[in-house]
């Protein structure tokens, strides 16, 4: 098996891991909410964050994890407010960073976002920890040696997985209900 396809299986078999715990959790529905307009904004998102996110791995790897779930639970919730204006935004991620600073981001997203009451953005920070906490436990399992493509790689398909974790999370807070078709 080569890089690519051993990559393609980890982040499969993450994406897996996270929906079971997710929605034995009721966070997130069965299927998998399809988002083609929030997904059209990962990459840039991802190009921006890595700076960033990679820096603060070694020291922090739940909160280096963890803030791409409260990424994308904001770009849901811009899709649900203002689509029109958010989905010119070059940069969502610089947006969100901005305003508080990368330490605090988690908390500008909770309470000036997603307009969360103090006890409800607790719930949704446990929620992210202990799903960041689940991705960092699947990424080292798997050994990529550090520094290395593939475990840089592996990092940024756990990053994508925790992006769409979030705004799974977030859609379905919002209402938003997957029904299987057929």
């Amino acid at each position: 098996m080569n890089g690519k396809e051993y990559l393609d299986r980890y982040e499969e078999a993450l994406a897996e891991a996270l929906a079971e715990f997710l929605q034995a959790k009721g966070q997130m529905d069965e299927p998998k909410p399809k988002a083609p307009d929030i997904e059209e904004k990962w990459e840039a998102i991802a190009q921006s964050y890595i700076p960033d996110g990679a820096r603060e791995f070694n020291g922090y790897p739940t909160v280096s994890l963890g803030w791409m779930a409260f990424i994308g639970m904001a770009v849901a919730q811009f899709w649900d407010t203002d689509w029109d204006k958010y989905s010119s935004v070059e940069d969502l991620y610089v947006t969100l960073r901005e305003v508080r600073g990368y330490d605090c981001m988690d908390e500008y997203i909770c309470e000036d976002v997603l307009k969360l009451s103090s006890a409800e953005a607790q719930a949704v920070s446990n929620l992210v920890a202990d799903t960041a906490s689940l991705s960092l436990r699947l990424l080292q399992k798997e050994g990529f040696e550090p520094g290395t493509a593939d475990a840089f790689y592996a990092y940024l398909r756990t990053l994508h997985q925790l992006y769409v974790a979030g705004y799974s999370i977030w859609l379905k807070r919002l209402g938003y209900r997957m029904t299987p078709l057929g």
